[in-house]
């Protein structure tokens, strides 16, 4: 399972969203796709899962053109809150069971129980990091070969978020598994990652595998991609 982008462009009305991105995920990584707010992330996420299609470019998995009938390969967990308010946690688990035939309703409780949650708690009784709690249980309880997770720890506290951290690596297949992870909150999910992806206004800017920044560089990846952005708004206003 492999997933390639190849020259990606988006445009959302005048402005492009992504600028020409190119990138490949493999199989047993985690990755890390990093970035301000605007950057292009979520965009580049919603063209896997097969909800947005570019402009130019090509976007496969396996060979197979993406489209909405990926969803059966992904598991994509949006930055937004889409649930139905008067179900309960156990409701919203036993409707992604009859939506998603992959989908391990006994890992879910699991989960649910890692996670903190009740099961007979109504979702507009949960606070904003319950909630985020639990569309990281329904993402992780379907049996799919690619998980992606937009801004999975927005609105947690960081204890709440280290915590979460910890627990993701023991729920990933890591032999067959693609996870990409979204995010502008770079600290958190550094030990989680295997490689890291920035993009920075829609364009790829770098791409380096974690270990050997640091060991072999030095730095964090937050380190890393202030100095890669530094680098080129340098660069910009030089040739101006």
């Amino acid at each position: 399972m492999t997933i390639l982008i190849d020259n990606l462009w988006k445009k959302y009305g005048r402005d492009y969203a992504l600028n020409g991105v190119s990138l490949r995920f493999e199989p047993g990584k985690i990755y890390g796709l990093v970035g301000p707010n605007g950057s292009g992330k979520s965009t580049t996420l919603k063209m896997i899962a097969g909800l947005v299609y570019p402009n130019i470019g090509t976007v496969s998995i396996e060979n197979e053109t993406v489209t909405r009938k990926i969803s059966r390969k992904v598991s994509y967990l949006t930055e937004l809150d889409m649930f139905y308010d008067f179900f309960t946690v156990k409701l919203a688990i036993e409707f992604y069971q009859s939506q998603f035939v992959d989908f391990d309703i006994e890992k879910a409780y699991v989960l649910c129980k890692e996670m903190k949650l009740d099961p007979n708690k109504k979702i507009k009784q949960l606070s904003k990091g319950n909630r985020g709690r639990l569309k990281l249980v329904l993402a992780l309880a379907r049996k799919v070969p690619i998980v992606l997770m937009d801004e999975p720890f927005s609105g947690l506290d960081p204890l709440v978020r280290d915590s979460i951290v910890k627990s993701l690596l023991s729920y990933i297949d890591f032999e067959n598994q693609i996870v990409i992870i979204a995010t502008h909150e770079i600290d958190e999910i550094e030990p989680l990652l295997d490689e890291v992806m920035a993009i920075y206004k829609g364009k790829l800017i770098g791409q380096e595998n974690v270990e050997r920044l640091r060991e072999e560089q030095g730095l964090s990846v937050l380190n890393w991609f202030k100095t890669t952005v530094m680098k080129l708004e340098e660069e910009r206003e030089y040739t101006k």
